[in-house]
């Protein structure tokens, strides 16, 4: 018979054993380094768990480990900064126990496009490494709270994972596995690298744009640039997929800030930047600066920069700049005349080559200019007075030698040199182009501005093609005449009157002597240009006399001098029949982007020249356009503020202003206002409706 104590004995074995099966779930988890999957029934594609590797670090009282995610299909979950949609993962740990902190590394993220939306995250699987701060490695710890992930496809769910993991860190041991998993993902975590230098970030906010640009040792392949940032005021900005454009070792990328909580403002702020390409990963903290930003378009290639610099070489033919020259090649073709094919071809081909050899030379000078740190632009060279006054050597020498005042055909002699390689002979023609070349550059014409402005910012390869491309663009009439010999049998048969033509444009060039000597006043005193130019004209009068004799001379001179007073006379007597007077100069203020920037605020708009006096397309523009009705009336509106940066001399800050928009030559010419902060960029060569549609818009009214 069974006693009361046995039966006692027997209901106490079954409850006991009753507990052991009911709470064996939370003994065993107790004693491993995984909370095993967790998962929501009501959303089974999202699935996640913790996990320690086992390994402490004793010296920074840490424990690693890591979390992991799988998400099922089309499913994906957000990085720290989810972009313009989606939510970060969070990690609610207050219910721990003898924890201090948690440190969570985030993997360079992938960009996926979610309805329009450009989000940043991952899909499929990802780790995200943790460190356990614990206050007390030889005392139990329980890591336990709440993961909340929000994973979407076309719809988002936003789901809580609760978890709890204890353990003694004194007995834990390496998990091979969980290591394996831990290091792997560590890798993916972008750090700072030593390969990257140069890092930077302009903030314009004219434009509400932030450029990143960074150089690395190694070439980029094809990189990605992430912004978020930790600080407070810039927590609800979101940044646009940015442009990204590779220069040698130099990427760039212009991403477009915009916020929610109103106008971000980032000038100042600390950034993350995260570089993610083939093979490298890295991350850099880095103070935003106030500034600029080039609207040079990033999408402009080199096929386009080439077919632009031919147009813009074959467009300089017909510039006002080198109308002067083009009486020399004409003088050229007509004494052709009677050659056979192989020498007309000889000669326009040597014409040509010294077209190309010309833009060589510029652009070793930009090279070289480059690589001293100096500023480049086309047409700089025109900014010193040693060029200049070269070039008036040059022109008079020219212009002598087809007015027939030097007969020698060739000398030893420097100058007897130059005055004599304006005949026919092959490097003459060689020369011609040279000089050709020489004077079309103080002019900008269309085409020509851009193909120099991206030859200039990039490489040295690709800025020797792009002017190689310049100078054969330009050479184009003179190689399709060496193409086809025959067209110059169409030209009017040599004569007597081809010596009167040529004394016509020795005049000509005579004239674009006394203008380059005016552009002297820029850099000399006012009285000793006047005494270069009466030297000069004191030259040509002198070896007239030893040419053609007294008497012509003193024939030639009178002519000239009452030809002149009478055209004064009668153009100021007259000129209101024929031609209508220019008004007073607009009433330019010296270009300040301060003044720029705070004009604008206030509502205005603004009008920008930057010009030179050296710049044949600047004066054109001028005298056609900007001292026109009705261009010339609506500057003058008492909301329009007209800027100039005067190019004519060197000029830091001018020449700054002008990278900054992407351009290297003059004439530039921009409109700001409210409606366009960011400028309005005009044409090289002005028309009265593009400047008037500019300051409509820039205002904000509709510009038809």
């Amino acid at each position: 018979m069974t006693s009361k104590a046995d039966i006692f004995h027997l209901i106490r074995r079954i409850v006991c054993a009753l507990l052991i099966t009911a709470f064996a779930p939370s003994l065993v988890q107790a004693e491993t380094t995984s909370t095993g999957w967790l998962t929501s029934p009501a959303h089974p594609p999202v699935q996640a768990r913790v996990v320690l590797t086992g390994d402490v670090d004793p010296n920074n009282q840490t424990v690693n480990g890591f979390i992991e995610v799988t998400l099922d299909g089309d499913w994906k979950t957000y990085w720290r900064s989810p972009g313009e949609g989606g939510v970060a993962p969070s990690l609610n740990w207050q219910a721990s126990q003898n924890i201090q902190s948690v440190d969570w590394s985030w993997p360079a993220p992938h960009r996926y496009d979610l309805l329009g939306i450009d989000t940043l995250g991952y899909k499929h699987d990802v780790i995200f490494p943790i460190a356990l701060h614990v206050e007390d490695l030889s005392q139990p710890v329980t890591f336990a709270g709440t993961l909340t992930l929000s994973s979407c496809t076309t719809v988002c769910v936003l789901t809580d994972y609760p978890f709890s993991l204890s353990f003694n860190p004194e007995q834990l041991t390496t998990d091979v596995d969980a290591l394996h998993l831990y290091a792997k993902a560590v890798s993916q975590v972008p750090k700072a690298s030593p390969l990257l230098n140069d890092v930077n970030a302009v903030w314009d906010s004219n434009s509400q744009t932030l450029q990143v640009s960074a150089t690395k040792t190694l070439p980029w392949q094809s990189p990605d640039i992430v912004v978020d940032s930790n600080a407070e005021a810039l927590l609800d900005v979101a940044y646009s997929v940015p442009t990204v454009s590779v220069d040698g070792n130099t990427v760039t990328a212009t991403f477009k800030a915009s916020s929610w909580m109103g106008t971000p403002e980032l000038s100042g702020e600390n950034i993350n930047l995260t570089f993610i390409d083939k093979d490298f990963l890295a991350e850099q903290h880095v103070t935003v600066a106030a500034g600029l930003i080039s609207k040079t378009t990033p999408a402009f290639s080199f096929g386009s920069a080439v077919i632009f610099a031919l147009l813009g070489g074959l467009i300089l033919n017909i510039m006002p700049c080198v109308l002067p020259v083009l009486g020399m090649k004409l003088s050229s073709v007509i004494t052709a005349q009677g050659l056979d094919k192989k020498h007309i071809r000889r000669q326009f081909i040597a014409s040509a080559t010294g077209i190309v050899f010309s833009f060589w030379l510029i652009a070793g000078l930009l090279i070289a200019l480059k690589v001293t740190g100096n500023a480049v632009g086309w047409g700089i060279q025109f900014q010193s007075p040693f060029f200049i006054g070269l070039m008036v050597v040059i022109t008079t020498l020219f212009a002598a030698n087809m007015l027939g005042l030097f007969d020698i055909r060739l000398s030893s002699n420097t100058s007897t040199w130059l005055a004599t390689r304006g005949d026919n002979s092959y490097s003459g023609h060689f020369v011609q182009g040279m000089f050709a070349t020489l004077l079309a550059t103080p002019c900008s014409a269309p085409f020509l501005g851009t193909a120099v402005a991206f030859a200039l910012a990039a490489s040295t390869p690709t800025l020797l093609a792009i002017f190689t491309a310049l100078g054969i663009g330009m050479a184009l009439p003179w190689l399709l005449v060496a193409a086809f010999p025959a067209l110059a049998k169409h030209l009017p048969k040599p004569g007597p009157w081809i010596n009167k033509l040529k004394s016509l444009f020795g005049f000509m060039m005579l004239a674009t002597a006394l203008w380059l000597i005016s552009l002297l006043t820029n850099h000399l005193p006012f009285g000793s240009v006047v005494l270069i130019t009466l030297a000069v004209l004191t030259l040509a009068i002198w070896r007239v006399t030893k040419v053609f004799g007294k008497k012509r001379a003193i024939l030639v001179s009178a002519f000239g001098i009452v030809l002149s007073t009478s055209a004064l006379l009668i153009a100021s007597l007259t000129t209101s029949h024929w031609v209508t007077p220019l008004p007073q100069d607009l009433p330019w203020q010296k270009l300040s982007e301060q003044r720029i920037a705070a004009e604008v605020n206030a509502g205005n708009v603004v009008y920008v020249d930057v010009t030179a006096d050296w710049c044949i397309t600047c004066k054109a523009n001028k005298i056609g356009v900007l001292l026109q009705e009705p261009v010339y009336s609506r500057l003058q509106a008492p909301d329009v503020v007209t800027l100039q940066g005067d190019w004519t001399v060197p000029s830091e800050s001018v020449t700054n202003y002008l990278q900054k928009h992407g351009r290297y030559g003059v004439p530039f010419n921009i409109v700001y206002g409210p409606n366009a902060p960011e400028g309005i960029p005009l044409p090289v060569v002005l028309s009265d409706k593009d400047v008037i549609n500019a300051i409509n818009w820039a205002k904000g009214a509709n510009n038809g």
